[in-house]
């Protein structure tokens, strides 16, 4: 009997049968089937959106979208200024030192023939640099300071003046971060807070690149133009090149207020016999406020 009873106790504690063995994983399984499936339909989720998201930025960097205030005659520019005979054209590189140089040298030029109304300054926005050392800086920068543009002419200058005070060196590319350019954006030295960057639309247009097929139409146009190394601007459609011209702040006004003088004279009547005479400076010209020769 102790047999017995020992042989059935052994037979009772004996290990599983093949088909409980076998059960346990299978319903282990069948507890996770469903989370598993949901997990794999999440991601997919996010594979999609992902794909939909590169596909949407691709599309926007081949569409040309130009900033709010840029003129149909001149798609490419963004202007200061209305409508005066002379128009300079600047071609400006965010990332490049010598972009930042010759902006902040001729700064107090361009602020005299704007506030005297001898000239229109339009700025084309060029990334060479990029080209040449590789990287996105110059491209972003220049996307991000449309953006500026959007939101008016005040935004835009203060941006751009917050740009060439942070920019870094070239061998940094730190330009090519969204989240930088948002960050120099916050605090716009020169403005209200009534005026200051608008994060809710300034944001979603950097980190979606929204002008960016307007980036590239500029600088396809400006490879096709053989300008040059920038800077390089051009007076009434004359390339100038400040290196090789050896241009300064005052020779800059003197070919500003030669090219209004040019215009005026094409503008006047053929049989007026002081159409094709050299028009003598205005007043303004010699102004308080010119940059002096020196």
């Amino acid at each position: 009997m102790a047999e017995s009873k020992g042989s059935q106790g052994a037979t009772g504690q004996a290990g599983p049968t093949a088909s409980s063995a076998t059960s346990g994983p299978r319903s282990g399984w069948r507890r996770w089937r469903p989370y598993s499936a949901a997990i794999v339909a999440v991601a997919a989720i996010f594979v999609v959106s992902a794909v939909i998201g590169a596909h949407v930025r691709a599309g926007k960097n081949t569409t040309v979208k130009p900033p709010n205030g840029v003129p149909s005659a001149a798609p490419l520019s963004i202007p200061v200024n209305p409508a005066v005979p002379v128009t300079v054209t600047v071609y400006m590189d965010m990332r490049s030192p010598q972009s930042k140089t010759f902006a902040e040298s001729y700064a107090s030029a361009f602020d005299y023939l704007l506030n005297s109304g001898q000239a229109r300054i339009e700025y084309r926005l060029v990334t060479p640099t990029d080209a040449k050392l590789g990287g996105k800086g110059s491209a972003m920068a220049a996307n991000a300071v449309a953006c500026a543009q959007d939101q008016g002419k005040d935004q835009f200058e203060a941006y751009v003046k917050q740009l060439w005070k942070h920019q870094p060196e070239r061998a940094h590319d730190k330009f090519a971060s969204a989240a930088y350019l948002e960050r120099l954006a916050d605090k716009l030295p020169g403005l209200p807070k009534t005026e200051k960057l608008q994060a809710s639309e300034f944001v979603p247009c950097v980190n979606d690149d929204d002008h960016g097929g307007w980036v590239i139409a500029s600088q396809k146009k400006y490879q096709r133009d053989g300008l040059g190394d920038v800077p390089v601007l051009q007076i009434n459609g004359q390339t100038v090149s400040p290196a090789k011209d050896g241009l300064t702040p005052a020779k800059l006004v003197s070919l500003v207020q030669k090219a209004a003088a040019l215009a005026d004279a094409q503008a006047a009547p053929s049989a007026s016999p002081s159409a094709s005479a050299p028009a003598k400076p205005s007043p303004s010209a010699s102004a308080s406020g010119a940059p002096s020769a020196g």
